[in-house]
């Protein structure tokens, strides 16, 4: 039988307990309404679980979760807090604790707790488990228990207050059937926030689509958004449905929407307008039913200032506009991040590394990522393959990123805008992979496309022996 110990000032809570619990035939209780004795009986030892109240006189709660933690790691300490105290929470989790539950304690959530605790002990003691750090999803979990609709958020990593918030307001605008304009920089996981939306819509038991904006020129965007018939051009061998007639009923998330050519803005915006469109090769009207969620890293404020994206375009989607928060705008998730991305990746290749050397988690703590929570992944993902040991160091790490992000540390303070950094650290990856763009925009996390569009912006040529860098506002060239 599993034991656990219960440790709580409230004679009433204990009773609870122990009726629940013994109902349960499994299980050998201890209980505990005095939190002074909780040392001496923690360190008697054999115990699987405990059950923690936080808030008690004398000794607290976090005093007997740093002691279980230090002396006694097998032991899986589920806290009991008065009240639903996410901050209190998180602490808790950050300080080992393997989850939480609130006043009054749900039994059925109490049950299930309990027997998730003993599967994680279980690995535990087979080693599997990270040994430096807490549980990502684990935190995650608690984090998100405040949203109604946390299940839908899958693959969204968070702790940060800014993203939280987005989620809040992403819950809110969902069960409406209104377009939505995601915007954000590239690698933020707009395309979560955009499924989380299909998710917890009414839409939600229908398709939803992902296509991106970049890949369709204008001779083939018709085609591929609203179909064809057969003959309708060399090599239409048979009918096509296109997206909209795919996603009818459904959610169709149009990724890259700022990247979209003149031509092919103006054949969306006739389609949106309307709600039908014609296949290519048919005069046949049809309609489509379809909920636009479109996404983009562009400023499209500035864009159809600039006449290069359609005024009347940018108000269909822009309804509910969602910013998703670039990773250096809420640091507290990249150490939550790198270890679940270890965690996963040293699970799906069976790498035993178990945990992230203090160098390593300074260094990601401070760098930037212009290519957000996409770059972090890449190079967590691409260390686990080049470390040797049981700890991710330093030399796991691409020495030109290192370097490069080093420089622009030693640099600041020297007036520079953002803009000639960013544009500083596209010209030195393009140096370092001899001006291949694709390998370049993997580095950094981004797009090609999306690289493209910032050497444009910047004036940097292909040719990484000459390029035009902004500094202080102004384009220098650099040759060799």
């Amino acid at each position: 039988m599993s034991k656990i110990l219960v440790v709580d000032d409230d004679r009433s809570v204990l009773n609870y307990f122990k009726l629940l619990l013994t109902q349960q035939g499994r299980f050998e209780l201890r209980l505990l309404n005095r939190s002074g004795d909780a040392f001496a009986v923690i360190d008697s030892g054999g115990f699987d679980v405990l059950l923690l109240d936080m808030d008690m006189p004398n000794v607290t709660g976090r005093e007997i979760l740093r002691h279980v933690r230090e002396h006694h790691p097998e032991v899986q300490v589920i806290v009991i807090t008065g009240v639903v105290d996410v901050p209190l929470a998180v602490e808790s989790m950050k300080m080992g604790a393997f989850d939480y539950l609130s006043k009054p304690v749900d039994g059925e959530a109490l049950v299930s707790t309990i027997d998730r605790a003993l599967e994680h002990s279980a690995s535990h003691r087979a080693g599997s488990r990270l040994q430096e750090g807490p549980d990502a999803k684990s935190i995650n979990h608690v984090v998100l228990r405040g949203l109604k609709h946390k299940d839908a958020f899958e693959g969204v990593i968070t702790q940060a207050r800014e993203l939280l918030q987005v989620l809040a307001t992403v819950e809110k605008i969902a069960d409406s059937d209104n377009s939505v304009l995601i915007w954000g920089e590239s690698g933020t996981g707009k395309e979560l926030i955009a499924k989380a939306i299909h998710r917890i819509s009414p839409r939600r038991d229908r398709e939803y689509l992902a296509v991106n904006g970049a890949e369709f020129a204008a001779d083939l965007f018709s085609s591929e958004f609203f179909g064809h018939e057969k003959g309708a051009f060399t090599g239409a061998v048979q009918d096509k449905r296109g997206f909209f007639e795919k996603a009818d009923g459904g959610t169709l998330f149009i990724d890259e929407v700022g990247e979209l050519s003149a031509a092919v803005q103006a054949k969306l915006l006739r389609a949106l307008q309307s709600g039908e469109f014609f296949r290519l090769g048919s005069t046949e009207r049809r309609g489509a039913d379809v909920r636009i969620i479109a996404a983009t890293n562009k400023d499209l404020d500035l864009a159809v200032e600039e006449g290069s994206f359609r005024r009347d375009l940018y108000y269909r989607p822009n309804v509910n506009p969602v910013f998703v928060p670039p990773l250096r705008e809420r640091r507290g998730d990249i150490s939550l991040l790198v270890r679940h991305f270890l965690k996963t990746r040293t699970q799906k290749i069976g790498k035993p590394i178990g945990g992230i050397s203090d160098e390593v988690m300074a260094f990601v703590s401070s760098y930037d990522f212009p290519g957000n929570v996409r770059e972090l992944e890449n190079l967590i993902a691409g260390a686990v393959v080049l470390e040797c040991g049981p700890v991710l160091t330093m030399g796991s790490l691409p020495h030109n990123l290192v370097a490069t992000a080093r420089n622009h540390a030693a640099r600041k303070g020297d007036g520079r805008t953002l803009a000639a950094v960013e544009a500083d650290q596209i010209r030195e990856t393009l140096e370092h992979t001899g001006g291949n763009r694709t390998m370049a925009a993997q580095m950094l996390g981004v797009s090609r496309v999306g690289l493209l569009g910032k050497m444009k912006r910047y004036g940097i040529c292909g040719d990484p022996g000459t390029q035009a860098t902004p500094r202080n506002g102004e384009a220098k060239t650099r040759t060799p």
